[in-house]
């Protein structure tokens, strides 16, 4: 039966899972924020914002809300957690602590000289802040109180923290990586003060990355005594952010979305297919997912349609499946997700609550894998739609929900 509304698909992203380059990334529902931090606890997202203080999401992203009782400061330059502790810091006032999930904030900077604090780190019970100026601080009370620990490090702006085993590493502005092996009494610069802004630091056993501003990626395996740059195939050198799930790295630059190595940095493939925005500040990984925060927002994409190493055979679903639409209700975008045990005719059909058909999505052989679609809703009302699948001889319907 013909209908009168119209329909556009914004993009047909069919896929197996051992192939990075042709899956895609969905936004979630936070969209309206620079997001420069994340972190994760347990099952719960943080992300922190510029200017919109800090969003939790318990349900990977499919909603976010604001926790920011008490955050003075809503510009967010970091998020850390030890324990119960939630640390965030920011720009002008500081760290403040929540011990609630982000309820409530107190402001904790008793000693903290300076209150532009850019990067945060825990090692064991130590909390670190790096400073937009004024080096290194440590706290061993969760931040009741601050000393200043800069012995070979005063002055230095700092970007970036990273612990590894008892190993803590400074990424600077303009004077490369600092290590200090004593909790920051002391530092040795690892990385000239030629080498470019770094604004990343990853680790993944005896191997350690940095991201910088304009020279790509760097590995050493050594603790920074020597450095190999690693960065075949990678179009964007500008790097700020470095996330590790497995044996593979992500790297987010600024301008050219996420790039995936599954060998050490040895060769970059892109992987930012429907990342809309590409200046990428952040990057998580949580439960099944990688995040990335971007300058419009937070984005999601599973790990297994990314992680190229694995064999494809092992990841093909077992049985057939039609998820949810994400995010629902919505406007005017959504993805809608199936899985294909075996290569099938995949009729996916949009209908209303008339029974007539609105948009045929799919309408083929596909072959087996996770597969997924975007459907754009703007030529359509407000209102509840179905959209059904049949693969063989299965069929399921959901329900969708176009709210404008």
């Amino acid at each position: 039966m013909k209908s009168s509304f119209r329909f556009i698909i914004v993009a047909s992203c069919l896929f197996t899972m051992a192939n990075p380059a042709h899956t895609q990334w969905v936004q979630t529902t936070l969209t309206d924020h620079y997001v420069e931090a994340f972190a994760v606890s347990g099952s719960i997202l943080f992300a922190g914002t510029n200017g919109g203080g800090v969003y939790m999401s318990t349900n990977n992203g499919s909603s976010w809300n604001a926790v920011n009782i008490g955050l003075t400061d809503t510009v967010v330059t970091a998020l850390a957690v030890s324990g119960t502790n939630l640390f965030a810091s920011t720009s002008h006032r500081g760290v403040f602590l929540s011990t609630n999930n982000g309820t409530s904030w107190t402001e904790v900077d008793s000693g903290l000289t300076n209150t532009a604090v850019s990067a945060l780190a825990v090692l064991g019970t130590n909390l670190f802040a790096g400073t937009g100026g004024g080096g290194v601080f440590l706290s061993t009370n969760s931040g009741t109180s601050w000393t200043a620990v800069n012995s070979g490090l005063t002055g230095h702006f700092v970007s970036s923290l990273a612990v590894s085993g008892t190993n803590l590493f400074a990424g600077t502005v303009i004077r490369g990586v600092s290590l200090s092996t004593d909790n920051g009494t002391s530092w040795t610069q690892v990385i000239g003060s030629s080498s470019s802004t770094v604004y990343a630091l990853a680790f993944s056993g005896t191997n350690f990355f940095v991201g910088t501003n304009d020279g790509g990626v760097s590995l050493s395996t050594d603790n920074g005594t020597s450095w190999t740059e690693v960065d075949s195939g990678l179009t964007n050198t500008n790097i700020r952010a470095l996330a590790f799930s497995g044996t593979n790295l992500f790297a987010g630059t600024y301008g050219g979305g996420v790039f995936l190595t599954t060998n050490n940095g040895t060769s970059w493939t892109a992987a930012s297919t429907g990342l809309t925005k590409t200046h990428v500040y952040a990057l998580a990984l949580s439960g099944t997912n990688v995040f990335a925060g971007t300058d419009g927002g937070v984005f999601r994409r599973a790990l297994s349609e990314l992680e190229g190493v694995k064999d494809a055979s092992s990841q093909l679903p077992t049985s057939y499946e039609l998820q949810q639409n994400y995010p629902n209700p919505f406007n005017p975008s959504t993805t809608i997700s199936y899985a294909l045990p075996h290569r099938s005719h995949v009729a996916l059909t949009l209908f209303n609550t008339l029974g007539q058909k609105v948009a045929q999505l799919v309408n083929g052989d596909i072959d087996a894998g996770f597969h997924e679609i975007q459907f754009n809703a703007t030529n359509l009302a407000s209102g509840v739609y179905f959209y059904r699948i049949q693969a063989g001889s299965y069929v399921e319907t959901k329900r969708l929900l176009v709210l404008r």
